[in-house]
């Protein structure tokens, strides 16, 4: 996970839930969390302290930038964005740190990368070298869950097009966009290590359609569609992105499938036992 620019103490409920129901589906997982804002130690353990006292395997660490963008195609980009050198545009510099910050850690590390607004419901460790996508068709991937080895090419791939494409004044130019231009152009054909998984793995629900994930029941047959989806869910998805900016506001309401998931796929839970409340 990364969390850059904002203060880790802004590390809040909605980013518990996502550490809470990995290690209930990934109990034997280290959990690293990349943060510039880390300095705040405290802040950073009290908020992490219920599943470090369980056992579980948590860190949070200030990536060394230098370090981790060396010997790769973009460290050239980012000596010139620290030296002024180059206009990081109008989107926050921020994310399209997260994006970058992702992708060479996989390269240099392989691993698996969560956002912090996804929940896992299932163990990934049958999953090597897998992207998913968002749109039935298969063609508009997202970033936001990647799972792969250590010095994959297809990484490199999306590392190069970093540097040589960036953008800093469109959204997502240099994230989902990114690394669904790089397949499409044909990395798929070259460098046939990887799967494309289907929507249903990683973003069974459509931004678009988030907010009823939220909502509780108002009728019978709005109840029985709830049990369904639950059901749905657990059985066909590794986990699901809650796709922050549509949903960060929205309560979880008692009885809608936000709950019923979180209820069962956590191990400290003391976050759903407070209160329903806006995130």
């Amino acid at each position: 996970m990364t969390w850059i620019s904002s203060p880790f103490k802004f590390f809040g409920e909605r980013e518990f839930l996502a550490v809470d129901a990995l290690f209930k589906s990934n109990p034997d997982s280290c959990l690293l969390i990349l943060s510039n804002s880390c300095q705040d130690s405290n802040n950073g353990f009290q908020i992490l302290k219920p599943v470090i006292d369980l056992g579980f395997r948590v860190l949070v660490i200030e990536p060394d930038f230098n370090f981790l963008f060396d010997n790769t195609p973009t460290k050239a980009w980012f000596d010139r964005i620290k030296n002024g050198n180059h206009d990081p545009g109008e989107i926050p510099l921020a994310q399209n740190l997260s994006n970058l910050i992702r992708l060479v850690v996989l390269y240099k590390y392989g691993g698996v990368y969560l956002d912090t607004d996804f929940i896992p419901l299932k163990d990934f460790s049958g999953l090597r070298n897998s992207i998913g996508a968002t749109l039935g068709n298969w063609t508009r991937l997202n970033n936001a869950v990647l799972i792969f080895d250590k010095n994959h090419p297809l990484l490199y791939n999306f590392i190069e097009e970093f540097a040589l494409t960036f953008d800093g004044n469109r959204w997502g130019y240099n994230g989902p966009y990114l690394v669904s231009r790089v397949v499409e152009r044909g990395a798929r054909k070259t460098e046939s290590n990887f799967s494309v998984l289907p929507p249903a793995a990683f973003y069974p629900v459509d931004w678009t359609r988030i907010g009823g994930l939220f909502r509780r029941p108002v009728n019978r047959a709005h109840a029985r569609w709830v049990e369904a989806k639950v059901v749905q869910l657990k059985e066909s998805s590794y986990g699901v992105h809650l796709w922050n900016k549509q949903s960060r506001r929205l309560r979880i309401e008692d009885e809608s499938i936000m709950a019923r998931l979180i209820s069962e796929h956590c191990v400290v839970c003391k976050i759903f036992k407070k209160s329903q409340r806006t995130f």
